[in-house]
């Protein structure tokens, strides 16, 4: 998922986003164990998009509070 993506997203949807993404990385983590996941790389992009969207949460923040 892109910045420009996330910008646009309100708060209730980033958050829902970051929901999606740690049980699609607990899916990956249960698939690889079982040998039914192809794409190991998959959970490495669904961490840097929860990294994204909580900096992009915090800056927000940051920014309402200056």
């Amino acid at each position: 998922m892109k910045m420009r993506e996330l910008v646009k997203k309100s708060e209730q949807e980033l958050t829902a986003t970051v929901l999606e993404r740690r049980a699609r990385i607990r899916a990956l983590r249960l698939g690889v164990h079982q040998g039914k996941v192809k794409n190991v790389k998959e959970a490495a992009a669904a961490r840097k998009d929860i990294a994204r969207i909580l900096t992009l949460q915090k800056s927000k923040k940051s920014s309402t509070n200056s």
